[in-house]
């Protein structure tokens, strides 16, 4: 267990210097003040870090039971119940076969908002079919005796499949008014790369969906031809982290970029979020990412991003009553920087960013609200960890 004590500071005090220490990848200008780099804030409530498990095996995902427990899917293929206190259940049958080669397997997962009374559960997966592997959406009933899921059917599949086996996405929440959101990466290779601007590809977008994986009734409507319908926005690649604003219910997501240009975007319907026309990032080998441009007309801005990246994955806002002072504040696990990022965000703008459990080396890959008001994140690793209120 570790304890983090306040200091000094008045609550979420902005500093004049950034968490980030390390020089960028690339000299590209911000489009606006704040876009980068924002000063840093410290928590003030005395906080306290318990690892509940080290008995995970690379968990994905985490969602949280109505009475307390937990549901954590395993890159491997495997569903687990956790409960409260950190004991790891039995392996839960009927998941379908996961390619977990590479960056797949079994992916994220959410409850059905009727759960109490359906059970029903949806999760994605990367999943091998005829021409390559494909980001697969699937909903199962979970059996009475928490032992299987039941009923399980595949209902959405983000075609084309290819022969990759990177960026998959593989998010997946209900949003407010019911329908259900699932994000999709365009595959990582440059012969994939542009179907993320391609209306008829479900690579590099967000997915709107029925529970029964048709196009969702509002779906914005793009007036270009071939438009694929469950479309909700694209130019996106690699969206590993969804979460709906508690006080607006406007999507937030993140995602990754090459070396540099990670990115947090607010999702509005039809917009294009620009790659791989613009990026604040660079190809691995150092090269301009095309034409090396960051702005272009018709083209959404990202809220924030990173050089050098940090690798965003699952986030969550906080919502509890606990820590005042992350009130709908946003948490992000983070792979390669190893550690959960805090954002404080007003007027859809980052204003203070903070670094926690930075010294746990961990990457971690996804994070959750507890019923307990505490927040509780799963890194790669196979920790737990219960993050809360001393």
């Amino acid at each position: 267990m570790v304890s983090c004590e306040p200091n000094s500071l008045p609550s979420n005090t902005t500093l004049s210097v950034s968490v980030e220490t390390k020089p960028p990848n690339t000299n590209y200008t911000p489009a606006f003040e704040g876009q980068t780099r924002i000063g840093a804030v410290v928590t003030q409530t005395p906080y306290e870090v318990k690892v509940l498990t080290s008995d995970l095996q690379s968990p994905w995902g985490i969602v949280p039971l109505p009475d307390g427990r937990f549901m954590v899917t395993e890159k491997t293929g495997k569903m687990r119940i956790i409960s409260a206190s950190g004991s790891v259940g039995i392996s839960i049958i009927g998941i379908p076969p996961v390619n977990s080669n590479g960056q797949g397997g079994l992916l994220s997962l959410c409850l059905d908002p009727s759960f109490t009374t359906n059970r029903m559960i949806y999760w994605a997966f990367s999943e091998a079919i005829t021409g390559g592997n494909v980001t697969s959406l699937a909903k199962g009933k979970l059996s009475s005796d928490e032992k299987g899921l039941e009923n399980v059917t595949v209902i959405y599949r983000a075609t084309p499949a290819y022969a990759g086996t990177l960026h998959y996405g593989g998010r997946v929440l209900f949003a407010k008014d019911g329908s259900l959101l699932l994000s999709t990466g365009e595959r990582s290779d440059l012969v994939t790369r542009p179907q993320a601007q391609d209306l008829n590809s479900g690579l590099g977008k967000i997915i709107r969906l029925t529970i029964d994986g048709d196009p969702a009734p509002g779906n914005p409507i793009i007036t270009e031809e071939n438009v694929r319908p469950e479309i909700y926005s694209y130019g996106h690649r690699n969206v590993q982290g969804l979460a709906i604003h508690p006080v607006t219910g406007d999507l937030w997501e993140n995602e990754f970029g090459p070396k540099g240009g990670d990115e947090l975007n607010r999702i509005e319907g039809g917009k294009n979020y620009g790659w791989p026309i613009i990026t604040y990032g660079i190809e691995y080998s150092g090269g301009k990412v095309g034409e090396g441009i960051q702005q272009k007309a018709g083209l959404e801005q990202p809220v924030y991003y990173w050089d050098p990246v940090i690798s965003p994955s699952g986030m969550t806002f906080y919502e509890g009553a606990e820590i005042s002072e992350w009130r709908n504040n946003l948490f992000i696990a983070a792979l390669s920087g190893m550690h959960i990022c805090r954002l404080v965000i007003e007027n859809n703008k980052v204003t203070g960013e903070e670094r926690l459990l930075s010294g746990e080396n961990q990457r971690f890959r996804d994070i959750t609200q507890g019923l307990d008001g505490a927040l509780y994140a799963v890194t790669d690793q196979g920790k737990l960890y219960r993050i809360g209120k001393k």
